[in-house]
């Protein structure tokens, strides 16, 4: 059994191409379960018209593992639960059945496809997509640690597929984490001695076009996802070990396609370092300094009322 999993907030622009694409698959789910946490708009009428199941949450109460556990708690038949973001959209109709194709070997934990740039992605989000997705698959065992570092935990829930008993053996997703989720669930994995496939044939469109304040605050919640996450480092080395590969490789990219680009490339580069670093020391930091300085400020909201409740 397959279960399908999206998790959604004021999807209405996405969630009917989205489905749709579902839809259209060679291989179908035998559920597609929405998560919506209290949309304002129609994403759950036009879930519901579409054949999706859909389960309601308060806005308040989403997490970013807590809720895809909950869902997958919701889902113990399934041999296989795929996560899909709500603005992913399947490339082709065959994406999910390559998808599962890995889990034919029975140590395959986790799976992930390929992500492409939207067609309106810039240059800058374009080049992160072909460098974090590249076009051969691979397979990743606790082994290539030495040879990848952190890399080797790499993941994405914007298009995944989890192993049932794989997730249950590491106790699934965490609670309380500002996101990463799915780098947690990868590392745990990886340790306990599954494996996790790159699928370059399972590809889905998903790509953002990130201003300045967007990148330094997202990169700032990796900083902190990281430092509230040691283990994962000390386990696999260090996050920024892949940085200047990267560098490299966008000023390249973007020498061909818009040099213009490079001074804005630079000070992205820049800010995001200071901000992952700024991450990693966030228990010196007051929480209202966080909350502003993060994407995730019901993280820091939450973290803030338990504390209030504790005194």
């Amino acid at each position: 059994m397959i279960s399908l999993i999206i998790p959604t907030l004021n999807a209405e622009r996405h969630i009917s191409g989205l489905l749709e694409s579902i839809h259209e698959q060679t291989v179908q789910a035998d559920e597609v379960l929405i998560v919506d946490s209290s949309s304002k708009d129609n994403t759950q009428s036009i879930a519901k018209s579409r054949g999706a199941k859909v389960v309601p949450i308060n806005r308040y109460d989403f997490d970013h593992g807590g809720t895809r556990q909950m869902a997958v708690e919701m889902t113990q038949n399934a041999e296989v639960v795929v996560f899909l973001t709500q603005d992913a959209l399947l490339a082709d109709k065959n994406a999910l059945k390559n998808l599962l194709i890995p889990f034919d070997d029975e140590k395959i934990g986790a799976a992930y496809g390929r992500q492409l740039p939207r067609p309106d992605a810039n240059p800058i989000a374009a080049h992160a997509r072909l460098f974090n997705y590249p076009p051969v698959s691979q397979i990743k065992t606790l082994k290539d640690a030495t040879k990848f570092g952190i890399k080797t935990t790499f993941i994405s829930n914007s298009f995944a597929a989890y192993r049932y008993i794989a997730l249950m053996d590491v106790s699934g997703f965490p609670s309380n984490t500002i996101l990463n989720e799915d780098t947690y669930v990868a590392a745990k994995m990886l340790l306990a001695g599954w494996k996790i496939a790159y699928c370059a044939d399972a590809m889905v469109y998903h790509s953002h076009n990130y201003g300045f304040i967007e990148e330094f605050k997202r990169y700032f919640d990796i900083g902190v996802f990281h430092a509230r996450e040691p283990w994962i480092r000390q386990a696999f080395g260090q996050a920024e070990g892949d940085g200047m590969r990267y560098v490299r490789s966008e000023f390249r990219y973007l020498w061909n396609e818009n040099p213009m680009l490079i001074p804005s490339a630079i000070l992205r580069n820049m800010l995001k370092f200071i901000s992952y670093k700024l991450g990693t020391i966030e228990q010196y930091l007051p929480i209202w300094l966080k909350r502003q300085l993060s994407m995730q400020k019901l993280f820091w909201d939450t973290i803030s009322f338990t504390a209030k409740i504790s005194k």
